[in-house]
């Protein structure tokens, strides 16, 4: 199962015990997948139709625990190949239907029957009524990327308003959420890890928490640890480098000019890189006697460099 399938699962299993929030949850999940039919045999039926089990689960659920009403449901066969079974929660009794829709404050829109929101202040007046709006919308049309690829979490909606309404109530727990047209949709997304664990924490999915957290600790140490190789590694290739360098200077001093030449503290020096090629500045400072410290080393040694580069100079010279 996915990341965003176990959270989804988890969800789905969290019923609050306030009415409101069951009100605000449901209110969530009728905006996105309720319309309004009408057969020729049953009048008018409130559906919601989906393709995710635990959203018919939790619609069944918080019809019941909310109206007391046995709800329809039924499975058919999604019309593409690519897609699964589609879940039908049906309410069949007028009066059943009316009142769902005036205690989650949805008003039918327009000739497609399908449902919005028409007083926000009423059905999400408290935070923990904001949270569950969250919740039943994630479940409806919301996903999250697995955390060991990447941080995404997103809501699609069909209209701009819907997306703005969902943006509005994320903002109002001071996380950042942004909008973007997909196609004809509307897609509400958050990327930043720890604004996604918040978002997780807000809808009541504990379990998904603390994995994501653990991923993204992980991530972190190992991200850590590679910076602190990467920057040992260019320091090594810094003084391998450097080293060579002196060698090289050294040794081309030694052949054109020769070491009697120099004054006693700098061929000291160079006799000991020539012998010691792998040592660092600090050992290289400790066999000298009286001992030089690291900026000592390095002062002589760019002193052989500068009379090195002379010499290499007055050669091109004489040519």
């Amino acid at each position: 199962m996915s990341f965003s399938g176990m959270v989804k699962e988890e969800l789905s299993e969290r019923v609050s015990p306030a009415r409101h929030c069951c009100l605000a949850e449901l209110s969530a999940i009728l905006m996105n997948c309720g319309v309004l039919a009408v057969r020729e045999t049953a009048g008018p039926v409130i559906r919601i139709s989906t393709e995710n089990e635990y959203v018919a689960r939790k619609c069944f659920t918080l019809l019941k625990k909310t109206y007391n009403i046995e709800s329809v449901v039924s499975i058919h066969d999604s019309f593409s190949r690519k897609r699964g079974k589609v879940y039908l929660v049906e309410l069949t009794e007028e009066e059943s239907g009316g009142a769902v829709l005036q205690g989650t404050k949805m008003v039918i829109d327009g000739d497609n029957g399908t449902m919005f929101l028409q007083d926000h202040s009423l059905i999400l007046q408290k935070d923990c009524c904001k949270r569950a709006f969250l919740r039943g919308a994630f479940l409806t049309a919301g996903s999250v990327s697995d955390p060991h690829k990447g941080y995404h979490f997103e809501v699609v909606f069909p209209t701009e308003e819907k997306a703005e309404l969902l943006q509005r109530i994320i903002g109002s727990f001071h996380m950042d959420a942004r909008i973007v047209r997909r196609k004809k949709s509307y897609v509400v997304y958050v990327k930043e890890g720890a604004q996604i664990v918040d978002l997780l924490g807000l809808m009541g999915a504990s379990r998904a928490v603390m994995e994501l957290e653990n991923i993204r600790i992980l991530k972190e140490m190992r991200n850590s640890v590679n910076r602190q190789v990467n920057c040992e590694t260019a320091n090594i290739n810094k003084t391998v480098n450097a080293a060579v360098k002196q060698i090289e200077d050294i040794r081309y001093i030694r052949r054109v000019k020769g070491f009697e030449s120099l004054r006693d503290n700098l061929a000291e020096i160079a006799e000991l890189r020539l012998q010691y090629p792998e040592a660092t500045l600090k050992e290289l400072g400790m066999m000298l006697n009286p001992q030089v410290g690291k900026s000592g080393v390095n002062h002589r040694l760019r002193k052989l460099s500068v009379i090195a580069d002379e010499l290499r100079e007055n050669e091109e010279e004489l040519l």
